[in-house]
């Protein structure tokens, strides 16, 4: 079995395998011995959080993890099935030293994966990651003494104290007397028991699809139009005033408006900027920073510019905007896929900061979500994948740069080239084996000449 057969991806996102493949219990259970290694070394029996997701493996994956970081020195506090900003919440509620999260996110059934999370509730930065990834290479793990072994502990309480640090943010009387309805696929993922305690702790009815925690889910687990054929439909069906989807792990929101029509993930953090800049900005704040990464819709710029506010991009990864937005206090902050993060509830991304931010909005503005949504700036954004190769990584930016030189060129993730109208990023990914080339500008056609050109540029 080759490695293109059955890859195991390790970077600052984490690990990824495909279970019983490049994914085993020796395996699990040796990358969280380096995770324990990295949290001992901080903290001497350090307090670290676990929780999964709802695919079936994550059983097996979640003992197999314990076993790495009790046999390590950590005492652990297994949350069971978990979203992934609700075990980072519980990090800070617990007084513990870090998170682990067992998660694949939006990656079929095939797989899972093993998250870190730091004592802030974010995840490594990259220098950090690598100290992990090299400690696992090189079997470098650390374990305690046959005296020094701490017990395995179970908190069940994550659904309430995540719902109640976000229903601190967002006007929870004006959201009950809009009356509203809702459509939330939880495509049997993390994310359903507590959409349900947020939407009822908010007055919202709610039609509910993939709401059990099984696991099993009913289409491909991404959040992008293909897949929410059903939710837009049952949008329509129950004349609902928005529709909701969330991925296995709850940290991505795809948004459906009221008329039914897949707005695009890029939008749930459009939405969430525009809202936060205009109505929930600190009081004595002057000029309000917005972090987002390289891929991500220049719509926020456009926003934040309304406001005198400024928007600060990197690299993409989670962990990178987190570093950023916490470097320059910023207000709120996020990536395109969906994933908003809101720095008083935690610094991850969050599906139920980007559904109570949404429904604020609709209760402060008064206005249907279709025409909240005519008032931004609206471009086309187009992202491909294709395969790739050590070659195509190593001539990635010597090509790029030679065949728009003279051009605004961002290296710090890939290459991003800017207009002042659009852009064109390539990179190859953090969490697959693919190359991932993303344009956006003012229509669909200008957008995929831009991705053409790169794709010759580089060969393709």
């Amino acid at each position: 079995m080759s490695t293109s057969d059955a890859p195991l991806m390790l970077s600052v996102s984490g690990l990824r395998g495909l279970i019983g493949r490049s994914l085993t219990p020796v395996i699990a259970t040796r990358y969280a011995a380096a995770l324990g290694k990295w949290m001992t070394q901080q903290q001497r029996q350090p307090h670290v959080v676990l929780g999964r997701d709802s695919r079936p493996s994550g059983q097996w994956l979640e003992l197999a993890v314990a076993s790495g970081l009790i046999a390590s020195g950590c005492r652990v506090t297994s949350l069971g099935i978990a979203t992934t900003p609700g075990v980072a919440v519980m990090i800070g509620h617990l007084h513990a030293h870090g998170g682990i999260v067992v998660t694949a996110s939006h990656n079929p059934l095939p797989w899972n994966g093993i998250k870190a999370l730091r004592h802030d509730g974010v995840a490594p930065p990259a220098d950090q990651a690598a100290r992990i990834i090299d400690d696992f290479h090189h079997d470098a793990a650390s374990y305690a003494g046959p005296t020094d072994l701490p017990c395995l502990s179970h908190d069940p309480t994550a659904v309430q104290v995540h719902v109640h640090r976000v229903l601190q943010q967002v006007d929870v009387d004006a959201i009950r007397r809009r009356k509203l309805k809702v459509v939330v696929d939880s495509v049997c993922g993390a994310g359903g028991p507590e959409a349900v305690a947020l939407l009822d702790a908010l007055g919202v009815e709610r039609v509910h699809l993939g709401a059990e925690p099984t696991g099993l889910f009913p289409h491909p687990p991404e959040p992008i139009a293909e897949n929410l054929t059903g939710l837009t439909d049952a949008v329509r069906e129950h004349h609902a005033d928005a529709g909701f989807a969330q991925d296995p792990d709850a940290d991505r929101l795809a948004i459906v408006d009221d008329t039914g029509r897949y707005i695009g993930e890029e939008y749930t953090l459009a939405l969430a900027v525009h809202h936060v800049l205009r109505h929930r900005l600190p009081t004595g704040t002057t000029t309000p920073i917005v972090v987002a990464h390289l891929s991500t819709s220049r719509m926020i710029e456009d926003i934040a510019a309304a406001v005198g506010g400024r928007v600060l991009r990197s690299p993409v990864g989670e962990a990178n905007v987190a570093q950023v937005m916490q470097r320059s206090n910023a207000i709120v902050g996020g990536e395109g896929n969906g994933g908003v993060i809101l720095p008083p509830v935690v610094g991850v991304r969050d599906s139920l900061v980007a559904m109570a931010l949404t429904l604020d909005l609709l209760a402060r503005e008064g206005k249907p979500l279709h025409e909240i949504i005519r008032a931004i700036p609206a471009y086309a954004i187009v992202k491909r994948k294709f395969d790739v190769s050590d070659a195509i990584k190593q001539r990635l930016e010597p090509a790029m740069c030679n065949h728009y030189q003279g051009q605004r060129i961002d290296t710090q993730d890939g290459v991003r080239v800017d207009w002042p109208d659009r852009w064109v990023h390539v990179r190859p990914s953090n969490t697959e084996p693919i190359l991932r080339i993303i344009a956006e500008a003012r229509d669909e056609t200008a957008a995929e000449q831009l991705i053409d050109e790169a794709r010759k540029a580089l060969g393709v």
